[in-house]
Order: C-alpha cells, then sequence, then structure tokens
C-alpha cells in the first residue's frame, strides 16, 4: 500500500451490501441470519481501515470466518473425536446415529408428540420412546424418561424419601465430573442419608439394622468412574430385597442388558431380576442415545413417580424422545459399534490411514469413558504425530480431538466414526501438509 492515501483505500473497500450479496456470504446469510453476517463483514471492513486487510480480501476474510463458525447459527461445532475416550463428557458423550438425528430432525417441526391424530385427542406424551424402552427391557413392569440421570435420581429420592431417609453405603456416596457429588444431590431432595458399612466393606446386616419406619428406600449406586480393590465386600442387589423398603439401583451407564465386552458392568435388566424395584440410569452413555434419565422397574412405582409434580420439571421435549426412541428401534448406534468393532479392523483402518498420509500407526489403549466401565482397557490402533500436531487439529477447519501421551499426539481411531474416515484424513493432511 506504498503510496497510496488513506482516503484512497477506503474508498476500495467493498460495500457492506455488496459483500452480503456475494454468493458464498449470501448462502451464509441464509443459515446463520443477516444479522450475524452483517457483524462479521463490519469486522472485516474495520480491519482493511486499520490497514490489517487488503481492501479487496474483504470478502475472502468474511468467508474464512464464516467457515472457522461452524455450519450453523449456533456456536456448537462438530469435532472428530480422536480422543480414544468412546463417551467423552466434554464432547457430548455418545453420538447420536444418523436414525436418531434424522428423527430429531423430523421432530424439530410440529409433531403429534401428545396428540392421538386418530381421534383428535390428548395423546400419551412420547408413547413411542415409552413402548419403545419397556420392550427393550421387558423385565421392567414400567418404564419413564426424565432429563438426565441426574434428574432420574432426583425424582426416585424426592417421590419415595423426601422427608425420610435413604440407606446408602458408605463406599457408594461418591462424586462425579465438575465436583458434582451425588449425596449432596440426595439431601437436596429433602431426605436424610443414613450412611452404612466403610469406605471399603458393608454387609447386609448393616442395611438390615439401619432400615426402620422412617426408611423410604435403599439406594445403590454403582461407582462408575472409579474402581476400589483389594480388602473390599459389597452388598448385591438380591441380597436386600426382603428388608421391607424398595430398593433403589442407580446404575449410571445405561447398559440395558448384559453385554460380554463389559462382564462387570452393572445392566437394568440384571438388576431388575436381581429384584430391584427401581433401576435409573442415563441414556447418552452405554445405550448411545441422547442425555435422557430412564427410570425402570416397579409399575407401581414408575406409575408414583409419573404422577409426581416434580415429574413435569425434569421431562424431556420432543427432540430428546424421537432420538431415543430411533436409538431403541434403529441400528446398533455409534457408542455400542465402537465399543464391540475388532481390534484388527482398526488396525487395518488405521494402517490404510497411515500409508495415504504417509504417517506412522501405532497400537493403544481407549476408554469407554462416560463415567462406565471403569478400569476397562480397550485395545486400539491409531496415527503418531508430533506434540505440537494435538494444538493444530484442535483449531483447525474442521477440529479433530487426539490426545498427548509418551511425548506424541495419537489420533486414536476407536473413537471415530469410519463415516469420519475422510474428513480426518483431510483435517491431518491440513496440519501436517502430508
Amino acid at each position: 500500500m506504498t503510496g497510496v492515501s488513506t482516503d484512497d483505500v477506503r474508498r476500495r473497500i467493498p460495500r457492506t451490501d455488496t459483500v452480503l450479496a456475494e454468493p458464498p456470504v449470501a448462502d451464509a446469510v441464509a443459515v446463520v441470519g443477516r444479522a450475524r453476517v452483517k457483524d462479521l463483514v463490519v469486522a472485516a471492513q474495520d480491519r482493511a481501515r486499520r490497514g490489517e486487510l487488503a481492501p479487496e480480501d474483504v470478502t475472502d476474510a468474511v468467508v474464512a470466518e464464516l467457515a472457522r463458525l461452524g455450519p450453523t447459527a449456533a456456536s456448537l461445532r462438530p469435532v472428530i473425536n480422536a480422543s480414544g475416550v468412546l463417551l467423552h463428557t466434554n464432547l457430548g458423550r455418545a453420538p447420536l446415529s444418523r436414525a436418531a438425528r434424522e428423527a430429531a430432525v423430523a421432530a424439530a417441526g410440529t409433531t403429534d408428540v401428545e396428540l392421538d391424530l386418530a381421534t383428535g385427542e390428548r395423546g400419551r406424551r412420547g408413547a413411542g420412546a415409552l413402548d419403545a424402552l419397556a420392550a427393550a427391557v421387558p423385565d421392567a413392569g414400567g418404564v419413564h424418561v426424565a432429563n438426565n440421570g441426574a434428574a432420574a435420581l432426583v425424582l426416585a429420592a424426592t417421590a419415595l424419601a423426601a422427608g425420610r431417609e435413604i440407606v446408602i453405603a458408605r463406599g457408594e456416596m461418591v462424586e462425579i465430573g465438575d465436583g458434582f457429588r451425588v449425596p449432596d444431590l440426595l439431601v437436596s431432595t429433602g431426605a436424610r442419608l443414613r450412611e452404612v458399612g466403610t469406605t471399603n466393606r458393608v454387609h447386609r446386616r448393616d442395611y438390615a439394622e439401619a432400615v426402620g419406619p422412617d426408611t423410604g428406600m435403599i439406594l445403590k449406586v454403582h461407582p462408575s468412574n472409579f474402581v476400589v480393590s483389594g480388602f473390599t465386600s459389597a452388598v448385591p442387589t438380591d441380597e436386600l430385597t426382603g428388608l421391607g423398603v424398595p430398593v433403589v439401583v442407580d446404575i449410571g451407564s445405561g447398559l440395558l442388558a448384559p453385554d460380554p465386552a463389559l462382564p462387570d458392568e452393572p445392566d437394568a435388566t440384571s438388576s431388575l431380576r436381581a429384584g430391584a424395584d427401581l433401576v435409573t440410569a442415563s441414556g447418552d452413555k452405554l445405550l448411545g442415545g441422547p442425555q435422557a434419565g430412564l427410570l425402570l422397574g416397579s409399575a407401581e412405582l414408575v406409575h408414583r413417580l409419573r404422577r409426581h409434580p416434580l415429574a413435569r420439571a425434569l421431562r424431556v421435549d420432543k427432540l430428546t424422545l424421537a432420538a431415543l426412541e430411533a436409538t431403541l428401534r434403529g441400528p446398533e448406534p455409534p457408542a455400542r459399534a465402537m465399543l464391540h468393532t475388532p481390534y484388527a479392523a482398526l488396525r487395518e483402518r488405521t494402517e490404510a490411514l497411515a500409508a495415504e498420509l504417509g504417517l506412522e500407526a501405532v497400537d493403544c489403549t481407549a476408554a469407554v469413558g462416560g463415567g462406565g466401565a471403569p478400569g476397562v482397557e480397550l485395545p486400539s490402533a491409531g496415527l503418531a504425530l508430533p506434540v505440537a500436531a494435538a494444538a493444530a487439529l484442535r483449531v483447525g477447519a474442521d477440529p479433530v480431538v487426539a490426545r498427548v501421551e509418551h511425548g506424541r499426539c495419537v489420533v486414536d481411531l476407536r473413537s471415530v466414526d469410519p463415516d469420519d474416515d475422510a474428513r480426518l484424513a483431510a483435517a491431518l493432511r491440513a496440519v501436517t501438509g502430508s
């Protein structure tokens, strides 16, 4: 810009309407809104006035910023999870299946969520999702859905034990992510906690001696994000039945039936068969569906919970109901497919990508995550890059979250949907120049 006056530069800056009319920018206006795009145009024009940007590059700068912000009007961006943690809480836990995503999109418009089209009268809210859940766990006499796993537990504690006692083992008074503590949650319902046993050992007699006229329920909480080993003992569900109060089992991870890949992970079907009166779980973990709190158990108890005033405040919306039903009725969701993918298939995918990109294929270890299956290591395969690549991948046009271990960045394929391999390859090329 040597020899060009400030006034000349300003006259060369394209008008706002001109930039907004450019095809890539106009397309973005239709998706993310005129006001947001106009703000980007004005910001680029200001950069040009300050000499930070050539006037003829204003439109390209706006297009680049739109690409960085993502394809929708929301700030959430699609991310490729190559961390090796299948249910990564910071990445939204279970990715929805294509069937669940399409169901949620279809439900985003006007739907018959609470209307019987045949009669024109009010219908049972979320009947399809509830019927699908009941079919998936036939041992449950009744089912209900709240808006997350904690909500399911709050509803159970409020309906059964507000102003009364909850008997719980000391070793099951757990803290999970972000400082969230189960004891604090339970006390917030107005219940009182009656702790039994010690940190590492509890016996049936401890529960029996604690149960009395003021007991609202016995609660078993699966310590899903840690393992206590050594001199330990716990009381199985089938030994807690017959003490005269409801037994509620919080399995946490959302596994509805036994899974050979996770033999030590509790599931809803086995807990009910062992005598649990009520089971609570999360829908966005091993079930592989949307965030939801599942309640399964005695028809009388579930009806009691469903009619409690708090149930209205904790109910799920139509998008969750649609995605949950599609998860239960549709094909195997991504999280389950990732869990069950054989190591040989992962190694083959990894070597193909390594050959294509000129990178090194390595063996590594993945984890379930999301507070499920603590201590379980899943054999996996990935691509090794320099440590600095981890940050570069996160801030790329198509963000990739890898992990750093043993002095290298590892792109773990077990947590990457095979349908995203082309996206992953493009992101890696942008960082490595391969």
